[in-house]
């Protein structure tokens, strides 16, 4: 195994170089092996257990890391803060997987770094086991994701409202570019970076535009044309909306939607303070940070809308010197994102029901059916499972006949209007449901009660059970009914926390 550094290469004002900080007793307990085998790391747990544990827990370097802290800025929650960066987290480097992708290997909870502030650059174990089990089931569930590889015990105590294990956890990503990493040269008014980070950002994971093909405006080889900005953000653009629309498909709640949590690369980042909805409600919240529900399941879509302003702001330079006609550019661009969300996000939900392509009236089908799962608080996940395994020709047909001039309720009314709506093809709908709709997620209550048995006891038996049933969302196992029921409480008094 040996990493490369391309970030490394654009210069110092983009990080700061920094070593992890060595722990006492690094013990591997999670390996991500299909992940390895992806990125063709040949280390055996069983054979190279005590050498997987050195690598990543940041004790003994691979070959080729040049470790750094990344520099970004961020809106928190609305707030920007103009320097942020990597305060427990070391860049080791990158690696290329057999299918020539390159992804970034990155250690979190390894220690302090020139970002820190006042924080102690550590992890604790519960949210480390966290983001491993929520990046693996999301990953499966079929939604773009950062990845973890490894989770390695410290054996040193992490001090938050009292002791807690330590962890250090690896996270693989397409990049860690971020919004707030633009967001860091705007501020600055730092052009140069900003057109370094661009292009480097194009290279890395929009290869389709080819800057080398020059405009008239752009004819000196290596510079960037305003079209070559505006290609790159509409790219952007578009991994977002698929990014959000998966997030709303399976009833995801990030929780800290942040623009230093905004990926461009279009993958979901942070795990911490994240949560899967029960019943339906658009106003779903359970981050305990997030006070006034701006990132709340329902805003998910108008969050990332304004994300991407925040990143188009960062652009304006780039796509002309004359910050006007650069905002006459690039506004349609937005524009279009905001139709793109809405309409993919119907398309999303029709394919829930069934139903392959928009058409009208699948809109007011589909509005219609969130307000009775609102109102009567029906569970988002289970009741979509539950319409598709009740659903068969013979019932379509039946309900349609016996209720012709009949006083319907509410819900028999939707049922009536679904059913003619794919009466066409029951057996092909119910195929779209099943490969749409999963079985089982990771429900809150059941992730919490397997980290805290894992915590408490150190058996990791329990969750690697609940990670088998997670890697297959949409097959039937054996074991998946023991995952599938939501909690009595409906998670009522539940919360989650950022665990730094």
């Amino acid at each position: 195994m040996k990493l490369s550094n391309q970030y490394h290469e654009l210069g110092k004002n983009f990080y700061h170089e920094t070593f992890p900080a060595p722990v006492s007793e690094p013990e591997l307990l999670l390996w991500n092996n299909p992940l390895a085998c992806t990125l063709g790391i040949n280390l055996s747990t069983e054979e190279d257990s005590e050498l997987l544990g050195l690598y990543f827990s940041g004790n003994k370097l691979i070959e080729g890391s040049k470790p750094i802290a990344q520099a970004y800025s961020g809106h928190q929650f609305g707030h920007f803060n103009p320097q942020l960066g990597d305060g427990r987290a070391h860049l080791l480097g990158d690696i290329t997987d057999e299918q020539g992708n390159t992804w970034d290997v990155q250690l979190k909870g390894s220690g302090t770094s020139h970002f820190s502030r006042s924080g102690d650059g550590r992890c604790a174990l519960g949210p480390a086991l966290r983001e491993f089990v929520m990046s693996e089931a999301m990953f499966a569930l079929g939604v773009p994701t950062t990845r973890c590889l490894a989770v390695v015990a410290t054996g040193d105590a992490v001090y938050r409202e009292r002791p807690y294990p330590g962890a250090v956890v690896t996270r693989i990503a397409a990049s860690h570019i971020r919004v707030g990493t633009f967001q860091f040269f705007a501020v600055r008014k730092d052009i140069e970076s900003l057109k370094q980070l661009t292009r480097f950002a194009i290279e890395r994971h929009f290869p389709e535009i080819n800057i080398a093909s020059r405009s008239d405006d752009c004819a000196t080889e290596g510079l960037l044309s305003g079209q070559n900005t505006l290609d790159f953000f509409a790219a952007v653009l578009d991994k977002q909306v698929t990014l959000v629309v998966s997030w709303l498909r399976v009833g995801f709640i990030h929780g800290v939607m942040n623009t230093d949590n905004t990926a461009i690369s279009g993958e979901t980042i942070d795990y911490g303070p994240c949560a899967m909805m029960n019943h339906y409600h658009r106003d779903t919240v359970f981050s305990s940070i997030d006070r006034n529900a701006r990132y709340a399941f329902g805003n998910q879509s108008k969050i990332i809308q304004w994300n991407m302003a925040r990143l188009a702001d960062c652009l304006l330079p780039l796509v002309d010197e004359d910050e006007d006609i650069a905002l006459a550019k690039i506004t349609p661009l937005l524009q279009q994102f905001a139709n793109d969300l809405q309409y993919r996000y119907f398309e999303m939900m029709v394919n829930k029901l069934g139903i392959t392509e928009l058409a009208e009236g699948d809109i007011e089908l589909v509005n219609d059916l969130l307000a009775i799962m609102q109102e009567k608080q029906l569970d988002y996940t289970q009741h979509f499972v539950t319409l598709a395994e009740n659903l068969s020709q013979a019932v379509v047909d039946s309900l349609i006949k016996n209720t012709a001039g009949s006083e319907l309720s509410e819900q028999e009314q939707w049922l009536t209007r679904w059913y003619l709506r794919i009466a066409d093809d029951v057996s092909a709908a119910k195929v779209l449901m099943n490969k749409t709709n999963p079985l089982v997620i990771p429900r809150n209550h059941h992730v919490e009660r397997i980290l805290a048995v894992s915590q408490q006891s150190g058996d990791l038996s329990a969750l690697h059970d609940f990670l088998t049933v997670l890697q297959h969302p949409y097959d039937n196992l054996a074991q998946t009914k023991a995952y599938q029921d939501a909690p009595s409480d409906g998670d009522e008094n539940y919360h989650t926390y950022c665990g730094t």
